[in-house]
């Protein structure tokens, strides 16, 4: 969900504010919330571990690597206690950089110094880390809306909550549930959301909710550009239906074991950047990169529900 979680984020935000303001200041603030949506996922850093010594080829090195994401993913920065404090600490962290105020930069780093000794005290030295990174991602976000943006202090609090909150519930479908209460021990949700008894329909299910958070934002992107999105897909995504004999190829995929199916199923997407040959004169046209991602997105979208077409009929 890594990308789903940024445009679930775009498309909430961006959608709300082109109610309210320009459409414009409506893209721009959607791309601040998708920057702040994705910031809780940086916890998959200490997942590198699992790359040192990895063996057994590409498959072995894949899953030793999301075996060690399993230690801290979905926990510490998943919290939606700790998102008001992190969107307070960006907020605080870009008033006092652009005024130069001190104090508000103090009241930041106070924050982030709280968030990371109560994660240390809570879930010892891994989780203070994990926890430094979060805030420490979140500082450089609040930067870089300081620098390229208009923003205030207030809307930046408003969009960064918004992105951090809604983070935590596009996980509901996929691994453990998150520690929506973290540092309380007190779990608000006990089991990830059942789409279907069969591990597979689940896995699909999953797959299909991603693609359709990956399409609320680029349609809402299309939307404020003014851009027709009809017109950006090109017809050889049609090309991705074919992918339904991959279901005869690969083991049923589940949670537990989805590389072949999702590495394959994303490849349908290079369709996208195929250039156009237009016939009599053999005329060799390049996709734009609006284009490019429409298309391959649409390709990747028929390849799955081909693939749940074929896999049910078999």
């Amino acid at each position: 969900m890594f990308v789903g979680h940024a445009l679930l984020a775009f498309a909430l935000v961006g959608g709300a504010a082109a109610l309210l303001a320009d459409r414009r200041t409506a893209l721009r603030l959607g791309i601040v919330a998708a920057a702040f949506a994705a910031v809780p996922d940086v916890d998959m850093a200490y997942a590198l571990v699992g790359l040192v010594g990895a063996d057994g080829g590409v498959m072995g090195t894949v899953q030793s690597f999301w075996a060690a994401s399993t230690a801290v993913h979905r926990t510490i920065t998943h919290s939606l206690l700790v998102a008001p404090v992190a969107a307070a600490l960006a907020a605080a962290w870009l008033h006092g950089r652009r005024d130069s105020t001190h104090s508000w930069l103090s009241v930041a780093i106070l924050l982030g110094g709280g968030l990371t000794a109560v994660a240390a005290a809570v879930s010892g030295a891994l989780g203070g880390a994990v926890m430094a990174v979060f805030v420490i991602a979140a500082a450089l976000v609040a930067e870089g809306v300081g620098r390229y943006t208009t923003f205030g202090a207030r809307a930046t609090f408003a969009v960064a909550l918004v992105g951090l909150l809604s983070h935590p519930f596009g996980d509901l479908a996929t691994g453990d549930p998150p520690a929506f209460l973290y540092p309380l021990s007190a779990p608000l949700v006990t089991e990830r959301v059942a789409l279907s008894a069969d591990p597979t329909l689940h896995l699909l299910g999953a797959f299909g909710v991603e693609l359709a958070a990956i399409w609320a934002g680029l349609l809402v992107a299309m939307w404020l550009l003014e851009r027709p999105i009809r017109d950006a897909i090109d017809f050889r995504a049609v090309a991705g239906a074919g992918y339904a004999l991959a279901a005869l190829a690969i083991p049923a995929p589940t949670l537990e074991f989805s590389y072949p199916f999702v590495f394959s199923v994303l490849s349908v997407g290079m369709i996208g950047v195929v250039p156009r040959v237009r016939l009599p004169d053999v005329e060799i046209e390049p996709p734009d990169a609006v284009g490019a991602a429409l298309t391959g997105l649409a390709a990747v979208t028929l390849a799955g529900a081909a693939y749940a077409v074929a896999y049910v009929a078999l």
